[in-house]
């Protein structure tokens, strides 16, 4: 799977602050509160809050709902509270984003999460041998349960509003260069201090889009182990005919643990290290949920984007994102016709299939949406009010006044550039992975190049640096070519450069081709086979060689190395030619939503998600999608048995499964539904939560949890844009269903006894 922290690491990405190109990296990358002037008029539905405001904005109406917590309970810094259950996985030890939520939900440290959260992980662990990602995983002890190097989890430690500080450099005469200095610079300050030495991993978020700024401060640990995976059958039934629609029936969940060394603080896998100790975690409750009942949800969401304007919006449907689904559309094509060839291609691809898909549906979902809901015109109706309402004062005028001319020039500005970069991202770095792997070695030559010519203790320090370089290249290469097939990622490579090459015009694209046109005459397939047989990353044996007898003629003359080379130094040059556009276009929209905010001074602007800690909250509750069409509020494991489909992998039942089902043996976890007993499987709730929110803990008035958050409903596709209150809902699966499948399919009555269960 790409790694896509390094990606954006090596490419220099800042250009993902900027909605219309983040789209090509499509990641998880990814607001802000009131002054408190503010009077709450919005619906409660509508909103990822942070924690720390909830007394001053939510309290009121979550009691309304049924909340019977008290705000110290939910959100404290000197007290054990809510928030000391929640967190953030992320790959890498200092993370800024995370790409899912988890809870703690033992006093060892247990931790759930979604199944397709921990997919990539779960996969790792599998072979053809033992392939547990079909099968799934208990672990019997805490000796059985299986490190994950570079899996983190982060609990917050405290938040804090640090505006005033951030730019009390900032003066209205200041460029956006200046600015974004004298800011950088005073964040860079409270994130050391605030650190205390690298205790704790701290970042300062912008909201609003740069009106505001935030101090996070994380207690991040290194250590978390696999204990636990349904068979794919249920952790991954409906795959994608299912994905991102009700009714649902998927078991998405998975289970982790969290280790620290002896003393409790964070520290790399160790065999001596024990399990941690949480200054909270949630009990579970088998009560069941009734439609009106209060619910929320914590986690880490990863940004939405519900202040973009009309001509944003047109763009999106008219370009990036229907480029996107081209694209993707080709590369799963391309994965599944070798995956069903071979099981050993198909465990390789799993996960990478499961991530190209999830957004590949996601966007067709979404463009459907922003047309169906009529998203374009209500943001200009909105732009429409905020122009006359600026018209209406010369102050409003020399403030706001640019505000909107500055976001429309500069896109106007980017236009040419915006399918190069997308094309780029998603064809070529996320196309054949031999460009993205070799471009990890890229800093190799120029640091031979300087161990030749230097002496003494220089040449002693670099030739350090370049076996430890080696040693790392070594390590990341273990774990690359495990799932790595040649064969399928030469077929990637042919058609997905192919399909750039075809649509992007000659001026736009990165320099690579002229090998196809003039010695292989516009074939890409006799191209990618004579690449494939001679770079040293098309093949591990190849590779191993290099690294052990390393040779600067060799990686010169390496022409994945060479196409990497190109394909980044192209991308740098696309993006300093949108650079300044961006960077006017961030000043309109700081601007505007500034201006937006003082235009409706009773009304409580709900923040974009931006990777940092939140909460939502609303009602369990049923939908009617479409005229004379109502769906239930929950699913059953009845729906289970009428989906089954053996002859389609996706919808597969496990024998015991049915075995379980037919003799009604469903322990404490059965309810009555409809007239019969049953097995509650996935519910529906009115609150806001996008990607990152994945295995968002789902709680009710009391605390207690009562479901893991997965997914959203195909009719709110458009929700990140904009949110439809009578359509958004969130799809989670059953805490009972996880219990279910934990002890009486998985047998693990070890997890069920370590629970705090609330009859």
């Amino acid at each position: 799977m790409v790694n896509f922290c390094y990606l954006i690491q090596l490419l220099k990405t800042n250009y993902m602050k900027n909605l219309k190109l983040k789209l090509v990296v499509s990641v998880i990358l990814i607001a802000s509160v009131l002054s408190g002037k503010a009077a709450i008029i919005t619906p409660p539905d509508e909103g990822m809050w942070l924690p720390m405001f909830i007394e001053r904005l939510n309290y009121t109406d979550m009691q309304k709902l049924g909340l019977r917590l008290t705000p110290e309970e939910l959100y404290s810094i000197n007290h054990s509270s809510l928030k000391d259950a929640v967190v953030g996985l992320a790959a890498g030890s200092q993370p800024e984003g995370y790409f899912c939520t988890g809870e703690i939900v033992s006093d060892q440290g247990l931790l759930f999460t979604n199944h397709h959260c921990g997919y990539n992980y779960i996969q790792e662990h599998s072979t053809l041998e033992n392939d547990i990602l079909t099968n799934g995983y208990w672990a019997m002890s805490f000796e059985e349960e299986l490190p994950n190097p570079g899996l983190t989890a982060s609990l917050l430690v405290r938040m804090e509003n640090v505006t005033k500080a951030v730019l009390q450099n900032v003066t209205p005469e200041m460029d956006e260069d200046a600015r974004e200095q004298a800011i950088s610079e005073v964040t860079d300050s409270i994130v050391k201090e605030a650190s205390e030495g690298k205790k704790y991993n701290c970042t300062v978020k912008s909201f609003f889009n740069g009106n505001e700024y935030y101090l996070f401060v994380y207690q991040t640990y290194e250590d978390v182990r696999l204990v636990g995976a349904p068979p794919s059958s249920v952790g991954k039934f409906g795959g994608d005919t299912d994905n991102w629609m009700w009714p649902r029936h998927t078991g998405d969940f998975s289970i982790f643990r969290i280790y620290t060394a002896p003393d409790g603080s964070p520290a790399p896998y160790s065999k001596e290290n024990v399990p941690l100790k949480p200054k909270h975690f949630l009990p579970v409750s088998i009560k069941g949920v009734q439609k009106g009942d209060f619910a929320m949800i914590w986690g880490f969401p990863g940004g939405t984007d519900r202040y973009m304007t009309s001509w944003e919006v047109k763009q999106a449907i008219d370009q990036t994102e229907p480029a996107i689904v081209k694209i993707r559309d080709l590369k799963l094509k391309i994965m599944k016709e070798d995956m069903q060839t071979d099981p050993r291609i198909n465990l390789m691809y799993a996960a990478k299939y499961a991530a190209t898909s999830n957004y590949w549906k996601y966007y067709i979902g979404q463009i459907r949406g922003l047309k169906r809901l009529n998203v374009y015109e209500k943001k200009l109706k909105t732009e429409e009010e905020f122009l006359n309402w600026v018209a209406q004062d010369p102050q409003r005028k020399a403030r706001y006044g640019e505000a909107l001319e500055l976001i429309q020039t500069s896109l106007h500005n980017q236009q040419p550039y915006v399918l190069p970069i997308t094309y780029v991202g998603e064809a070529v770095l996320q196309g054949p992975e031999i460009i993205l792997w070799a471009m990890r070695s890229s800093n190799l030559p120029q640091l031979m190049e300087k161990i030749e010519k230097a002496k003494g203790t220089e040449k002693e320090e670099l030739n350090k640096k370049f076996q430890n370089t080696l040693e790392k290249l070594s390590k990341r290469a273990e774990d690359f070519y495990k799932d790595y097939n040649p064969s399928t990622d030469k077929k990637l490579f042919a058609q997905m450069l192919q399909l750039y090459y075809r649509d992007i015009s000659p001026e736009m694209r990165a320099d690579i081709f002229k090998d196809l046109e003039k010695k292989y005459k516009g074939d890409f397939d006799k191209w990618s086979d004579d690449i494939y047989k001679k770079s040293i990353f098309a093949d591990e044996k190849r590779f191993m060689a290099f690294l052990q007898n390393p040779s600067l003629k060799v990686l010169k003359k390496d022409p994945a190395l060479e196409i990497g080379t190109e394909v980044r130094n192209h991308f740098i040059l696309l993006y300093s030619q949108v650079e300044n556009a961006q960077k006017e276009e961030h000043k309109g929209s700081r601007l505007y939503i500034a201006g937006l905010r003082e235009m409706n001074p009773g009304k409580l602007f709900a923040p974009d998600a931006n990777s940092t800690l939140r909460m939502t909250y609303g009602s369990i509750l049923d939908y009617y999608p479409a005229d004379a069409v109502h769906y239930d509020l929950q699913t059953t494991l009845t729906g289970v048995m009428e989906k089954e489909d053996p002859d389609n992998p996706e919808f597969i039942v496990d024998k015991k499964l049915k075995d379980l089902y037919e003799g009604k043996d469903f322990g404490r976890y059965g309810t009555q539904i409809h007239g019969r007993t049953d097995i509650v499987t996935c519910f529906l709730s009115n609150t806001d939560i996008t990607g990152g929110n994945s295995g968002s803990p789902v709680m009710n008035a009391n605390g207690e949890l009562i479901g893991l958050a997965f997914d959203g409903n195909w009719e709110a596709m458009s929700g990140d844009i904009a949110f439809e209150p009578n359509l958004q809902r969130t799809i989670s699966v059953d805490i009972r269903y996880v219990l279910f499948i934990i002890d009486k399919l998985g047998g693990c009555h070890r997890l069920i006894d370590e629970l705090k269960i609330v009859e």
